[in-house]
């Protein structure tokens, strides 16, 4: 591991790490925000998964997390979205396939197969290095993001019982399999066995069977891309047909930006550390 920035923050400090990712056969980067409790003590986790053309820089720059974090005691652990380097394979002319696009699937078709198994990376590898490297209380972890990596924080949180002890989105992609943006990324890497999209897709595997931990999600009801990417509804449906508990909150007049993340950011960050506590 190599720490390339060290930035003090809210009495913190604030941090970007690169590596070398097993999941992904390729150099990752990742930002980390060290509250000032950390320097004494283990905290808990939260793990922000960012959205379609994002980086690590996204939510750090633009969210205003780190200054909550500084208040509840939470390190934030922030990846990159898709694998990198002048090797990894890549579409330029579109944003929402490729790097900036790895939609958090472990892709089974060439040529993304080798490099862009961000499901694995996010849900396993970079947990594990956390765990292993930094003052983190290992277990007690949640998580969270915006849009694809909304998508993220729900399926992983889905396919992993336990792993995290609550999850919230901001305008998660809900429905993928009928998203356009879903169906182009799922095709590409996954191919057109619809079976292997489900796998993915947060509406499918409550639909499964699949439950949420403790959960909020947020939706701005002026979102461009609500009706046509989104799919809340289809992920209400769901959750009402399962029995699963759905805080879901429709936020009148905000749009999908980092203005929407930031007026919430607060409230989720809270309710994470209130389900974060320790036993």
């Amino acid at each position: 591991m190599n720490r390339i920035e060290h930035i003090k923050e809210s009495g913190g400090w604030l941090e970007r790490w690169q590596h070398e990712s097993a999941a992904c056969a390729c150099t990752m980067t990742f930002s980390i925000y060290l509250p000032p409790q950390a320097a004494t003590q283990n905290c808990p986790v939260v793990y922000w998964l960012s959205g379609l053309t994002c980086t690590d820089d996204n939510v750090r720059v633009k969210a205003g997390a780190q200054r909550y974090c500084a208040e509840l005691g939470l390190v934030l652990v922030m990846p990159d979205t898709s694998p990198r380097g002048d090797d990894v394979p890549d579409v330029p002319e579109r944003y929402e396939l490729g790097k900036g696009a790895g939609f958090y699937v472990n892709a089974l078709l060439q040529p993304w197969a080798k490099n862009y198994r961000m499901y694995d990376y996010v849900s396993a590898e970079l947990p594990a290095l956390i765990e292993e490297n930094f003052p983190v209380i290992p277990g007690l972890a949640s998580i969270s993001g915006h849009s694809m990596g909304g998508h993220g924080a729900l399926i992983c949180a889905l396919k992993n019982p336990g792993k995290f002890r609550s999850v919230s989105a901001f305008a998660p992609i809900c429905h993928p399999s009928v998203s356009p943006w879903g169906e182009g990324c799922f095709r590409a890497y996954l191919g057109d066995d619809r079976a292997a999209w489900a796998a993915y897709d947060a509406t499918e595997l409550v639909k499964a069977g699949a439950t949420l931990p403790p959960n909020r999600i947020d939706h701005g009801t002026a979102d461009e891309f609500l009706a046509g990417q989104l799919f809340p509804q289809d992920f209400v449906a769901a959750c009402s047909e399962k029995g699963q508990p759905l805080d879901l909150r429709m936020q009148d007049g905000y749009d999908h930006s980092y203005h929407f993340i930031a007026s919430f950011i607060g409230e989720h960050l809270a309710m994470h550390a209130q389900a974060l506590k320790p036993d």
